[in-house]
């Protein structure tokens, strides 16, 4: 028998931990369970427990339509959930395309619009504008590598929002920013001028 638990208390593990976090991959599930990823895969299986992607695409559907600031393709990363006002993650996988060539390691734009762009997803209000963005970096990315961003909001007052964006690959930080964003007036009202011209 794999593993240290029986059958039942691992399928049990399995789905309260897919609960609580569903964005686990089956390889961080095996190790939690520790048993083998094939072990998981067959688990989920025969638990009904869709794979990794499908959870984030079920998770994402919702949270898209509660974006007011942003629309879907103006968020850096699959935006899995949000709470106005609140908090919100997102998860950005990262590809050949993001990496500087010699280094293999991810350019910091793409870390940073993920967590600026999360930030301001957090705002109810149709215009959000980043202020002031603390940012640090704490370890490169490299190419693969799966990049999980969890905002907060610290402090509002008004239109102002601190919010704070912890980045992780794992269970490691890898960037962490406070982003002072605000909610203005959105610019040239309804849209283009049909009588113009």
């Amino acid at each position: 028998m794999e593993g240290r638990f029986s059958r039942e208390t691992r399928h049990e593990r399995l789905r309260e931990k897919i609960n609580e976090n569903p964005f686990m991959t089956d390889e961080e599930l095996a190790q939690y369970c520790d048993v083998s990823v094939h072990t998981i895969r067959h688990d989920r299986a025969l638990l009904g427990i869709p794979e990794l992607r499908e959870r984030i695409k079920d998770v994402a559907t919702r949270s898209y339509g509660i974006v007011k600031s942003l629309g879907s393709k103006e968020i850096i990363g699959e935006l899995v959930d949000v709470v106005l006002g609140e908090s919100g993650i997102s998860i950005l996988k990262t590809t050949p395309e993001m990496v500087f060539e010699k280094t293999r390691v991810v350019r910091g734009h793409h870390i940073f619009s993920q967590a600026d762009s999360l930030a301001m997803a957090l705002v109810d209000a149709d215009a959000v504008l980043t202020g002031i963005a603390n940012i640090k970096f704490r370890r490169p990315v490299r190419v693969g590598e799966r990049l999980v961003a969890r905002a907060e909001v610290l402090r509002r007052k008004g239109n102002k929002y601190v919010v704070q964006v912890i980045t992780k690959v794992g269970g490691e930080q890898v960037f962490r920013g406070k982003f002072v964003v605000f909610a203005v007036e959105p610019l040239g009202g309804e849209g283009p001028d049909e009588n113009r011209g």
